[in-house]
């Protein structure tokens, strides 16, 4: 066989549009074989990001089989079938995009030692990020833990050139491609479709929107969001593609990028992020009652704004950003409960579960993060007043309460009794210590 071959291992990049890993790979190599391992250590973690997962695969082998090639699925340990594909193809080089979570550092090291056993050339390439992690640093340390600067040296940055799709991929004959496993159903009735086709899609119908999402994101009910981080998540579209068609550094939305970014920057550095506290000597004095985190994350809390939002994402896999906010302080903050354990419940459901994103900004609201004001309180009623200012929000999520006009959905504990006792709706859960102001 003549010529040389290539295996770009794809991961978090599903897409042929910006992927630096494919893109140089095709203008490299002869022939490339576009990977994906389904790896079962990573099948059960949600049912939503599987069936996501795979419909995002599917839209890549079709994107693949436009440009003549096509996508080559294996199940097992991504490292393992990747060194056994490139044997079989007699491939040079492996290519993939790197990350920053520990799975994908493990996976890397290990990939890295089993490419130098076989002789094999190993390269990872940006694209998970604007700006790599890494690549800006401040001169006390080794990464930003304050979001404010890093925004600064962010938007001064010069970011990378955009890649176009490759004009060809070609693929070495008689390489079995692999079927797809059934599709799983999911747990969100209502979660949207993946693939980059989509993702690109939203982008467009998105931008003429961006120049009011700083006036409008914050409006619960009116949903005047991008609904994007699904498809960033999974890389259906890149981020540097999605800051370009916006291009305008000072965006409030790119400046949602850039936090994106920031965290991959803080995970890169303190791989630890999911499960150990990030602000050094954070008070950790969490309770631990089940009841009280099954109320929460069924939407039984007996607070209106508190359980429209555990409703939402379930219902969606997807959650409002400021309705995680609301979600994420009651748990930590009124009911003391762990952040982690709040944490596992948003990775279960989101479409968007990312590991450095959900993690910091759970720790961030917790206050063991990466916030300068770590002991800033979430009050749930004024939260819910001032975004969701006539109660539509939670009448869409908590129908039990459709019959309570306007605002004074947000505290049905204060409705007259007669009125009180004909909504199928829990009382407020008893939080430990002092009742809340906004309780009494």
């Amino acid at each position: 066989m003549s010529g040389r071959t290539a295996v770009v291992l794809f991961t978090r990049d599903l897409r042929v549009h910006d992927h630096p890993a494919l893109a140089t790979s095709c203008a490299a190599f002869d022939r490339v074989v576009p990977l994906y391992v389904l790896d079962p250590a990573l099948a059960e973690l949600s049912p939503n990001r599987t069936r996501f997962l795979h419909e995002s695969l599917a839209a890549l082998r079709e994107a693949l089989r436009g440009l003549g090639g096509d996508l080559v699925l294996r199940h097992g340990d991504p490292v393992a079938e990747t060194i056994r594909l490139a044997g079989e193809v007699g491939a040079e080089g492996v290519a993939l995009s790197a990350d920053v979570s520990r799975y994908a550092a493990r996976r890397a090291r290990r990939l890295q030692a089993e490419c130098d056993r076989h002789r094999l050339h190993l390269r990872f390439f940006p694209g998970l990020t604007v700006v790599e992690p890494g690549a800006l640093t401040p001169a006390s340390g080794d990464h930003y833990r304050v979001f404010s600067p890093y925004h600064r040296a962010w938007s001064a940055r010069r970011w990378r050139e955009e890649l176009s799709a490759p004009a060809t991929v070609t693929l070495p004959a008689g390489v079995p491609v692999g079927r797809f496993p059934v599709l799983p159903s999911g747990e969100s009735p209502d979660a949207v479709a993946g693939g980059e086709d989509e993702a690109r899609r939203r982008l467009a119908r998105w931008r003429p929107d961006v120049a009011r999402y700083g006036d409008r994101h914050d409006d619960m009910a009116g949903d005047a969001t991008s609904r994007l981080s699904p498809y960033l998540r999974f890389g259906c579209v890149s981020p540097l593609t999605v800051a370009n068609a916006i291009d305008d550094r000072e965006s409030p939305f790119v400046r949602q990028l850039c936090w994106r970014d920031f965290y991959h920057q803080v995970t890169a550095a303190f791989p630890d992020l999911p499960r150990t506290a990030y602000r050094r000597r954070a008070t950790e004095h969490w309770r631990y009652d089940e009841q009280a985190l099954t109320a929460w994350a069924q939407g039984r809390t007996g607070l209106p704004v508190v359980d429209a939002g555990m409703r939402q994402l379930r219902a969606q896999g997807w959650l409002h950003n400021r309705a995680r906010l609301i979600t994420a302080g009651y748990l930590t903050k009124t009911l003391g409960l762990d952040w982690r354990d709040g944490q596992a419940v948003y990775f279960r459901w989101l479409l968007d579960g990312d590991i450095a994103d959900n993690s910091g900004n759970w720790q961030w609201v917790a206050g063991t993060g990466n916030d300068t004001r770590p002991y800033r309180g979430f009050n749930p009623v004024r939260q819910a007043e001032r975004y969701d200012p006539d109660g539509a929000y939670v009448r869409r999520w908590v129908p039990e309460l459709a019959s309570v006009a306007g605002g004074a959905v947000h505290q049905p504990w204060r409705l007259p009794e007669a009125l009180r006792r004909t909504l199928d709706y829990p009382p407020p859960l008893e939080p430990p210590g002092d009742t809340p102001v906004w309780l009494r």
